[in-house]
């Protein structure tokens, strides 16, 4: 029965310096993307704006909520993606890694078409204050509509983050 107590009081204990721990602060997000898009060999540029919010449960793992648009010679392609994150936040360093699930919407000369978007991937945070600086952030970009499915995509992304 002691064993028992303590191993309560033990887990009680642990839980208590979980809770020490403070979430981060919600952060926006809005900077400058380069997008590559590759189909069948055929490849091609874009640029545009992206933009984020991101909502921490705990001091390591959040959710995050990512709207994009890119634009090349007449055609655009906009992305609104949510998912998971985890980053850590220590000495104004945060590296973080995300998987984004969501839609697509691609249009040129007033047709559009609608789809599926996946974007894997993370970067690096630099600044401990309120606003930092996202130094960089590669995605890979996986686009899905009427059948057909884009992989051989990136996007590069930079620019500044504000944390409440």
């Amino acid at each position: 029965m002691r064993k028992l107590i303590g191993v309560a009081i033990l887990v009680c204990m642990v839980s208590m310096l979980g809770f020490a721990q403070e979430t981060p602060k919600p952060e926006v997000y809005a900077g400058y993307q380069f997008a590559r898009f590759s189909n069948n060999g055929v490849s091609s540029n874009a640029n545009g704006w992206n933009s984020a919010a991101n909502f921490y449960l705990t001091r390591w793992f959040g959710a995050t909520g990512d709207f994009s648009g890119v634009y090349s010679n007449g055609a655009s392609l906009y992305t609104y993606t949510f998912g998971p994150t985890v980053s850590t936040h220590k000495q104004g360093v945060s590296p973080f890694a995300h998987a984004l699930f969501g839609g697509a919407h691609a249009g040129a000369a007033g047709f559009g078409i609608n789809g599926m978007a996946m974007m894997f991937g993370g970067g690096m945070d630099l600044g401990k204050q309120k606003l930092a600086f996202r130094a960089v952030q590669f995605d890979w970009l996986m686009l899905h509509s009427s059948g057909v499915t884009l992989k051989d995509n990136v996007r590069i992304t930079t620019g500044l983050m504000y944390r409440f």
